[in-house]
């Protein structure tokens, strides 16, 4: 995500041509984790509804989807021709390597359907089709997937932006800020609960780790 960014001016700034180029980015270059994707995606819905609307729902909905199939075909052709030295590498400005390992586990629990599943967590979504490009998922099953979570996501939320626009009517320039900024809160939810949850499972099974070797765990720290 991108913090203090007003996503109305940013949209309206750049158009259609940013919309693809950011929601492409998103969906499978490893460096485009940050960006506002689900945010975007119902801003723009947002902005095509009402009476004198910014953006045409119809070019966003194609803009987006055909960004968002691109994007992870992209991601999945770096994952298969790179693959393990992927895994190998070390932080750097644009690349965390934490975010990889999370879509790679997220990837071995729930399989095929993580492709369209991913599109709605941040930052994992940026990093599954590498993962399954890397691990060397078959192409028409990996394309099948993605035009499923392509019409979910790059579809679905600027129609769902379009009709909470339609249905706000007059009042949609007076609670615009406080719409955007929960939808931005929204949109990172999916992906804290994924992380939390991860984080006490990890912990978890430190515990018993150090309890089978009859370690006693460190006490916080005392009550006064």
């Amino acid at each position: 995500m991108l913090p203090g960014v007003d996503l109305e001016q940013l949209l309206t700034t750049v158009g259609y041509v940013g919309l693809f180029l950011i929601i492409f980015a998103e969906s499978g270059l490893f460096f485009g984790f940050f960006l506002p994707g689900d945010s975007l995606l119902v801003t723009a819905g947002v902005l095509s509804a009402g009476t004198d609307p910014v953006f045409s729902l119809l070019i966003v909905c194609l803009v987006s989807f055909v960004a968002a199939v691109t994007g992870d075909a992209v991601g999945y052709t770096f994952g298969r021709r790179v693959g393990a030295p992927l895994f190998a590498r070390g932080d750097s400005r644009f690349f965390k390597q934490k975010h990889l390992d999370a879509a790679k586990v997220f990837y071995e629990q729930h399989g095929g359907k993580t492709i369209v599943i991913a599109r709605f967590l941040p930052f994992v979504r940026t990093f599954v089709p590498i993962v399954a490009g890397a691990a060397g998922m078959h192409y028409p099953r990996f394309a099948l997937y993605n035009f499923i979570g392509a019409a979910l996501w790059a579809v679905g939320l600027p129609i769902a932006g379009y009709a909470l626009g339609a249905a706000m009517g007059e009042q949609l320039d007076k609670y615009l800020f406080f719409i955007l900024a929960g939808i931005v809160v929204l949109s990172i939810l999916p992906t804290a609960i994924h992380i939390y949850r991860g984080n006490r499972a990890e912990v978890h099974a430190r515990v018993r780790s150090l309890g089978r070797q009859g370690v006693t765990p460190p006490e916080g720290p005392s009550q006064p």
